[in-house]
């Protein structure tokens, strides 16, 4: 399976005549493409080239101007063998100048390929890498109209507008390759898995709005991580695990109820048993529509696990919820 889209460094000495003879003819060769001038200035010290290929992707190659070596691919295409045996770097590790540009050509494609991302900017930068890819663009761009990023019952806009103002406050600025990529790049939509990877997101917003900061992917003595750690000035940091029940309409689980314990169950037979205690299990129950989860508010069933957080988020920053045992996160929404 293909990953989010990231560069490829060379070290060996490019040039014009290069790039052509050893990139564009294999490539052209293969699939149909022609080489080009970027959309936008190329980075300042480097010549570019831009690689249009009939089945739809693209690629960009960046190299030194003054002739030393060094060389920068991004593509969701194949990749000729001279670039084989590359490291494969995130944006946030290839020259600012390089990656700057380069992610200007892609989001201004993903714009005109998706013009209703164009009204979230920052949604469009941070997923970049998974909107883009080989074999997720399709997919990733369907969960994000077609199902509203996984909210029941709501409209795309009103998702997108609330992972854009959530975002824009840098909370995973830093750990943005990691955090977008769990959405995947599969060719084949799986909306139950990728509601659960934006569970992430949610429990962050909900600890964020309580005055954390979040760090996500903690590794704990039992070789396990733990989805974050939440700190706060003055306070020890919690560690933090997310789950995410699906609606009975989805999973072979007859109630709501029942959704909500054997998803739990999940985690607490697994990473929480192994970790030993100490951790707050938080259950993300955005899933589930209006009636499906009065009847979990109404019966707070017990997760197997404490402390525990049970919640749901809508677009609109409305949240309720539920904690089983003594949580030590102080948390408003549920007081």
């Amino acid at each position: 399976m293909a990953k989010p889209l990231r560069f490829r460094r060379s070290r060996e000495r490019w040039s014009t005549d290069r790039v052509t003879d050893a990139l564009h003819r294999e490539l052209d060769a293969n699939l149909g493409a022609s080489a080009d001038t970027p959309w936008f200035a190329q980075p300042s010290g480097y010549e570019a080239r831009r690689f249009d290929v009939d089945t739809g992707d693209t690629a960009l190659f960046a190299w030194p101007a003054d002739d030393t070596p060094g060389g920068w691919w991004l593509g969701n295409t194949e990749t000729p063998s001279p670039l084989w045996r590359t490291d494969k770097r995130s944006f946030a590790d290839a020259p600012f100048a390089v990656s700057r540009w380069a992610q200007r050509e892609f989001t201004a494609e993903l714009h005109q390929h998706a013009p209703w991302l164009a009204a979230y900017p920052y949604v469009s930068w941070f997923f970049l890498s998974v909107l883009c890819s080989k074999d997720g663009r399709r997919t990733t761009r369907a969960f994000f109209r077609e199902h509203a990023a996984g909210f029941p019952d709501a409209d795309f806009q009103d998702a997108l507008a609330f992972y854009e103002s959530f975002l824009r406050t840098g909370v995973f600025d830093d750990h943005r390759h990691e955090m977008a990529g769990k959405l995947g790049t599969s060719e084949t939509l799986d909306v139950p898995r990728a509601s659960a990877a934006m569970s992430e997101f949610h429990a962050a917003w909900l600890l964020g709005e309580a005055g954390y900061e979040v760090t996500p992917e903690i590794e704990v003595t039992t070789g396990h991580s733990l989805d974050f750690r939440a700190d706060r000035e003055g306070e020890q940091g919690v560690l933090v695990e997310v789950t995410r029940p699906v609606p009975t309409s989805d999973r072979a689980a007859g109630t709501p109820i029942a959704a909500v314990r054997e998803t739990a169950a999940t985690k607490t037979d697994g990473q929480l048993s192994e970790h030993g205690g100490g951790a707050v299990l938080v259950v993300d129950c955005s899933s589930f529509p209006d009636d499906e989860w009065r009847r979990i508010r109404g019966e707070r069933p017990e997760v197997r696990h404490r402390p525990a957080v049970v919640f749901r988020l809508r677009p609109s920053g409305r949240v309720e919820g539920y904690t089983k045992g003594s949580v030590p996160l102080s948390l408003p929404q549920f007081d």
